[in-house]
C-alpha cells in the first residue's frame, strides 16, 4: 500500500496488513502531519462517535517509534523536483542590481579620496602587542639612560639620590626573584 501525505505529499509504501479496517492514525516522517489512514481497498466510512472512551483513545493512538517499525516504508517514492533555469539577467550583474536593489555601478569609477595621486596608501596599525613592546623597549631606554647618567644626575640634584638609589635596589631584587623563579635546584 501507498500512503500520500496530505501536506507534503511525500508517498511512503506501507505492508498492507499495517493498517487494520478500522484506520489508524500515521504521522508523516518528513513534515511531522498526522492523518487518521483507513485502508485503501475499502470505502471509506466514517464512523459515528461512540459515547465510550476507551474506543475514542483507541482510534487516537499515535503510533510509538516503536511501533513504527512495523510501518516504516520499504522505499520512499520521490518526486523529481523540476529544475527552474532563471531568465533575465544573473543576481550579480549591472542591469539586475539596478532593477532590484537601485545601485548604479560605473566601470569608470575612480577613488575619490583627498588624496588625487594613484599611489596605493598602506596603513599600518599598531595592535595591543605592538604597544606592549613599544612600551617596554621605551621604560628600558629611559632606565638604561638614567643608570649611564646616575652619577650627573646626583650631581646637579643631589635631593634625587634617594630615589635613583631606590629604584635600581628595587630592580635588582626583581632580577634576583626573576633568576629564582626558573633555577631548578
Amino acid at each position: 500500500m501507498i500512503l500520500e501525505c496530505k501536506s507534503c505529499q511525500k508517498k511512503f509504501v506501507v505492508p498492507d496488513n499495517a493498517i487494520p479496517a478500522a484506520g489508524r492514525l500515521v504521522q508523516c516522517s518528513s513534515c511531522g502531519n498526522k492523518w487518521t489512514q483507513f485502508p485503501v481497498t475499502k470505502k471509506v466510512t466514517k464512523k459515528p462517535k461512540s459515547p465510550n472512551p476507551k474506543n475514542e483513545k483507541k482510534e487516537k493512538q499515535i503510533i510509538a517509534p516503536s511501533k513504527f517499525k512495523e510501518i516504516k516504508p520499504f522505499g520512499i517514492i520521490k518526486k523529481k523536483k523540476k529544475i527552474k533555469k532563471r531568465s533575465g539577467p544573473s543576481i550579480y550583474s549591472k542591469e539586475y542590481l539596478e532593477k532590484k536593489h537601485g545601485i548604479n555601478i560605473d566601470e569608470n569609477y575612480k577613488n575619490t579620496s583627498k588624496n588625487k595621486s594613484n599611489k596605493k596608501v598602506s596603513k599600518s596599525y599598531f595592535g595591543f602587542y605592538s604597544y606592549l613592546i613599544i612600551f617596554l623597549f621605551s621604560v628600558t631606554s629611559i632606565i638604561g639612560i638614567l643608570n649611564l647618567t646616575k652619577g650627573i644626575i646626583i650631581f646637579y640634584f643631589p635631593f634625587v639620590e634617594i630615589y635613583i638609589n631606590y629604584l635600581f635596589e628595587n630592580l635588582y631584587n626583581f632580577g634576583i626573584l626573576f633568576r629564582d623563579t626558573f633555577n631548578l635546584y
